[in-house]
């Protein structure tokens, strides 16, 4: 038989959220244990699509995607692209590939470009703020977002001073023992969560977020980083479940819950209103229209892929990711439609964070 109490304690703790308060740890815990109670789970997405359309009304903004590059510096267990990875067949966009881009971008209606690769020594801040004014110059309706790991602070600020908008650097995981799992002993957990701090400080438009079901994550880990993101105050959170990818020493691992990934939405929603909460490529390739659901749960957010279709099927960050259909500009009418069928709209327009 269904403990009551236990109903209305979890639901005290959404509520709870809903009302700008931060629970216990325990009380966090609790409830992410128990996200597959069907009473708990509806609550939690009724009202995270509640407070969406509260805050944006039935918008769903695009942004699109340019993989810039996919070197790395970096090593990190769970990618795709990690500089470990041999097999990688390695490639990087140059000036004209990105603005060519942007030029297709924006003639489909899109008004957010989003550069996005790995750590690549070749992205310095003169190609990039180069790159940047560029677009900025040519596009001055629209937000550049940068999202090309951990740097500077000197060279956030020439970035920004660029033109830069929004950046965007996943903070992985908000409990340092879980991020020395992930990452070599060369990745650094306090200088990721400085390089956040920093992005704030400059100004940006800043986005943290994490992958659900990484290894060795446990429900505790998922707690702290809900309030590291309350205390934080990010204007974008990205979230995606975890998925292997054949070529790392995560291979073998499981991949993250589709339904814990939507239920952790729902609840980043309730406790950030204001937030851009995309429904990621992850969710979509995880689950068959997972990320109109993540639309239901309390996404506003889609990031469909402006890369040169040559390239696309070489960044790849876990295996299978979709890149084609309603994930790729080219399909953006099918994306319509199927927002539509749900509800929802895309706007022309940059769609900034309302904070």
């Amino acid at each position: 038989m269904k403990d009551i109490r236990l109903i209305e304690n979890l639901k005290n703790t959404i509520i709870s959220l809903d009302k700008g308060e931060m629970p216990e740890v325990s009380d966090l815990v609790l409830l992410l244990e128990n996200y597959r109670e069907p009473e708990i789970f509806g609550f939690a997405r009724d009202l995270g699509r509640e407070k969406a359309l509260e805050n944006y009304g039935n918008n769903v903004f695009i942004r699109g995607l340019i993989e810039v590059s996919n070197y790395c510096t970096k090593n990190c267990f769970y990618c795709g692209i990690r500089c470990g990875n041999k097999e990688a067949q390695r490639y990087r966009l140059d000036f004209e590939d990105i603005m060519n881009c942007c030029e297709s971008g924006y003639n489909a209606g899109f008004r957010t470009f989003v550069m996005q690769g790995g750590e690549d020594p070749v992205f310095n801040d003169d190609f990039v703020c180069r790159t940047v004014a560029a677009i900025k110059n040519k596009y001055p309706d629209c937000a550049v977002t940068l999202s090309l790991g951990e740097r500077s602070y000197s060279s956030y600020k020439l970035l920004k001073e660029a033109g830069a908008d929004r950046y965007l650097l996943r903070h992985e995981t908000a409990t340092k023992e879980h991020y020395e799992k992930l990452h070599p002993k060369s990745s650094s957990f306090e200088n990721r969560m400085e390089c956040l701090y920093y992005l704030k400080e400059l100004g940006y438009q800043t986005g943290a977020g994490f992958m659900v079901g990484s290894p060795w994550q446990t429900m505790e880990n998922l707690a702290n980083d809900l309030i590291f993101l309350k205390g934080f105050q990010p204007h974008m959170v990205g979230i995606g479940p975890f998925l292997p990818h054949s070529q790392t020493p995560f291979r073998d691992f499981p991949k993250g819950s589709a339904e814990l990934t939507l239920f952790i939405l729902s609840l980043v929603r309730i406790m950030l209103p204001k937030v851009l909460l995309p429904a990621t490529t992850a969710l979509g390739t995880r689950e068959e229209g997972g990320r109109e659901r993540g639309i239901l749960h309390g996404a506003n957010v889609i990031m469909p892929n402006l890369s040169p279709v040559e390239v696309r099927k070489k960044y790849m960050l876990y295996d299978n990711k979709l890149s084609s259909g309603a994930e790729a500009s080219e399909g953006l009418e099918i994306l319509r439609k199927s927002l539509e069928k749900i509800g929802y709209e895309i706007p022309v327009s940059r769609g900034d964070c309302l904070k």
